[in-house]
């Protein structure tokens, strides 16, 4: 790892994800989370604020020790208790049917094998269980979507291995969940970057 990956990723992720026009989305899906809650990619512990019961317990999961230290520091901010897990979403250090949601926030985009973290998602999630989400990825203008595949490889390469591209609802219900609710739009910004994929699911 690079002085870039290392140093200024962390730091840029974090001023990224400090956009105040994400709040309303954090307040949302945080505020539907319930019970032994595992976060997916806590980063510098942007959500953390947000949880209230009836969740119980945090489970901040995150790859990037930098970021995890972050996340660390930020802590005090909730009364819940919240455990630090230094892990990859492709290998969640967690038993089956172990959490009553799992939430993901601007996540999905970056995990190198996305498809194996949502099945480890469904995992660890129990029975009735729900994944809890907001992501951007794949819009359904053609031309948005022709710049998104042009734009993709290089911002993949400068942003932590972000993809502008994926589509969102269909790989999660690719992996076992049943989608119960998303809501799709634009938020303010470029079109390329902004297409928003927020919503619910259950395992099947």
């Amino acid at each position: 790892m690079g002085f870039y990956s290392d140093i200024i990723l962390p730091r840029l992720c974090d001023l990224s994800m400090r956009n105040k026009q994400l709040v309303p989305f954090r307040e949302r899906v945080i505020g539907a989370a319930e019970g032994r809650v595992l976060e997916i990619g806590v980063g510098s512990g942007m959500n953390l604020p947000f949880y209230r019961p009836p969740v119980r317990e945090v489970l901040a999961l995150e790859p990037a020790p930098r970021l995890l230290n972050m996340a660390r520091s930020a802590s005090h901010v909730t009364g819940l208790p919240v455990s630090f897990l230094e892990a990859s979403a492709e290998a969640i250090p967690l038993d089956k049917s172990s959490v009553d949601t799992v939430v993901t926030t601007w996540t999905l985009c970056s995990i190198p094998q996305a498809a194996t973290a949502l099945a480890e998602m469904r995992r660890v999630l129990r029975p009735g269980g729900k994944l809890l989400f907001v992501e951007h990825g794949l819009a359904p203008d053609e031309a948005v979507r022709r710049w998104q595949h042009r734009l993709t490889p290089a911002w993949r390469y400068i942003s932590g291995g972000c993809h502008l591209n994926r589509p969102i609802r269909s790989m999660i219900e690719g992996t076992g969940f049943r989608v119960e609710r998303i809501e799709t739009g634009y938020m303010p910004g470029p079109k390329p970057m902004t297409f928003m994929y927020e919503g619910s699911a259950r395992p099947t």
